[in-house]
């Protein structure tokens, strides 16, 4: 799907992203990357400007779909005179449902006990789980949730942590954009990341390391010349360098046994030796750099005909 602006804009650029049921999808991309905007076009709340998306089955926006889906999108907005379980239990009559959802609602995000005091009273971090309890008065079998972390306090954010994992684990199918890639490596199954309007990258976490290349290991060993010396004579050995008493060496990681035996028998005691593991962040940096970006404009792939968009899944 593409959404463009007036002027040209294009805040979403011939996206196309299929998530299947029961999988917690991280969404992560850089400010202004089209996060947002795609996700009000899954609830209906903007129009493609061509393109075709279906979430469970169903158009956006229509009454069978929102009946199904639960979605925290910017900043969650209530009544500020109402108490949170006010604000909640007339959003459930609003769908149709009792108003005991409004309780089990705020049990889930842990706010019983400020549940009647006035939303105007409320933390940023409480507004964003009023929020989040808003998305999931219908027990949807979606959920789509926009920086739900934002404003929590550590504790809070750890608490929600818990909570999405516990969605996951319901069945439920979870689209999470977060600007906290430790809380996404931890809680999701799945990432897409999304630059310029554009999917960059779509896979597992343990993927999206791999993808930078694992080309590297980290050792400890004494005596560091020895090792230093012994490693550089090494084939397959592209580089080493010491930072804080350890060595990096650029190396295939398969090598690591064959490395270990020389030191040893080179006179080197090994006291640790392991692969470089890349972190999300270096990941996602590295997808959403500049330079890429700009080889992605030059790329003549990118003049291909738009597919269509589909967000796919089922009820429980």
């Amino acid at each position: 799907m593409t959404k463009r602006y007036p002027g040209g804009i294009a805040a979403v650029d011939a996206l196309d992203l299929r998530v299947p049921t029961g999988q917690v999808l991280g969404f992560l991309g850089p400010n202004g990357a089209g996060k947002t905007t795609t996700m009000r076009m899954l609830v209906g709340l903007v129009r493609p400007t061509s393109g075709r998306i279906r979430v469970l089955g169903q158009p956006p926006g229509s009454p069978r779909e929102l009946a199904r889906v639960g979605a925290l999108i910017e900043s969650p907005a209530f009544y500020p005179h109402l108490s949170g379980v006010d604000n909640l239990r007339l959003a459930a009559r609003y769908a149709g449902i009792p108003d005991s959802a409004a309780d089990r609602a705020l049990s889930e995000v842990d706010l019983t006990d400020r549940g009647r005091s006035p939303f105007r009273t409320y933390s940023l971090g409480m507004k964003q789980r009023l929020g989040v309890a808003a998305a999931l008065l219908k027990e949807p079998s979606l959920l789509i949730l926009d920086e739900p972390t934002n404003g929590l306090d550590p504790a809070g954010v750890s608490e929600m942590r818990e909570l999405l994992r516990t969605l996951g684990r319901d069945g439920r199918t979870v689209l999470l954009s977060s600007h906290v890639l430790g809380e996404v490596e931890q809680v999701c199954d799945r990432i897409a990341v999304i630059n310029h309007g554009r999917l960059v990258a779509d896979g597992s976490p343990d993927e999206l390391r791999a993808a930078l290349g694992d080309g590297a290991l980290l050792i400890a060993a004494d005596p560091v010349d020895r090792a230093v010396a012994c490693l550089r004579d090494q084939a397959g050995v592209h580089d080493v360098q010491v930072t804080d008493g350890r060595l990096r060496v650029s190396t295939d990681p398969a090598l690591a046994a064959t490395l270990n035996r020389r030191l040893v028998e080179a006179g080197v005691d090994v006291r640790e030796l392991r692969p470089v593991r890349h972190s999300l962040e270096e990941a996602f940096l590295e997808l959403t750099a500049p330079d890429r970006t700009e080889a992605d404009d030059a790329d003549p792939a990118r003049t291909e005909p738009e597919r269509p968009t589909t967000m796919t899944g089922s009820s429980r």
